[in-house]
C-alpha cells in the first residue's frame, strides 16, 4: 500500500491547524549559504541541527554523495542559481562517512537495472550515445575524495564567481562531528 493517503492525510491537518506557521521564511538564505550535500536520510534533521542552521538559513541541494556528476546538471544549475538570484555568498560541500556512494559498483547497479525490468538494450543504446554508466554512476574511494571532487568542480566552472569561497567537510551522520577537508578553496595558479 503507498504512504500517499496517510500523507496526505497528515497534510490537511497540518494546514488546517496552520503548523506551517513555525517555519515561514522567504526564498533568499538569511546566512547566505548554499549546500551541497548527500541525501542520507541521517543528514535530514542532523546537518542543520550540527551547523546550527534553522529553516530558511541556507539553500540545501541534495543528491546522491554530495557529488557533482556533471559541469552543467541539475546540481551545479542550483548552486548558481544559489548564488547569481538568491543571494548565497559562500558553498559549502559536506560529505559524510559511511556514505553509500562510497566506491558504489556501477556493474551492479546496471545489473539491478536488469533485474528490475530494464530492458538490456536501453542501457546499451544509452552506451552507444555516449552515456557512460561508469561514470553516469560514478562513485568515490571516500568522503574526503567525493568532496574534493565536488569543491575542484565547482572552483573551476567558467560561470563561478572567483570571489564566492567554497569549503568542504566530512560530516559524521551519527554525532553530527565536521572534518575540515578544505576551507575557501582556491586553484594554484
Amino acid at each position: 500500500m503507498s504512504i500517499v493517503p496517510s500523507l496526505l492525510e497528515f497534510n490537511r491537518k497540518f494546514v488546517e491547524e496552520k503548523q506551517y506557521e513555525a517555519y515561514m521564511t522567504d526564498k533568499y538564505p538569511d546566512k547566505k549559504v548554499a549546500v551541497l550535500t548527500c541525501m542520507d536520510t541521517r543528514l535530514v534533521e542532523l546537518l542543520p541541527k550540527a551547523l546550527g542552521f534553522k529553516n530558511g538559513d541556507a539553500k540545501f541541494i541534495k543528491n546522491a554523495g554530495g557529488i557533482l556528476t556533471q559541469p552543467f546538471g541539475s546540481a551545479m544549475r542550483s548552486i548558481l542559481v544559489a548564488v547569481y538570484e538568491l543571494g548565497a555568498r559562500e558553498v559549502l560541500v559536506i560529505g559524510h562517512h559511511g556514505c553509500g556512494m562510497t566506491n558504489l559498483d556501477a556493474g551492479g547497479m546496471v545489473r539491478k537495472f536488469a533485474e528490475h525490468g530494464i530492458d538490456p538494450l536501453a542501457i546499451e543504446t544509452l552506451e552507444n550515445a555516449g552515456i557512460r554508466m561508469e561514470k553516469f554512476l560514478r562513485g568515490f574511494g571516500s568522503a574526503e575524495e567525493g568532496v574534493m571532487h565536488s569543491v575542484r568542480m565547482i572552483r573551476k566552472h567558467p560561470l563561478f564567481p572567483k570571489a564566492v569561497p567554497v569549503s568542504g567537510f566530512v560530516i559524521d551522520p551519527v554525532t553530527g562531528a565536521l572534518e575540515v577537508i578544505v576551507e575557501d578553496y582556491r586553484e594554484e595558479p
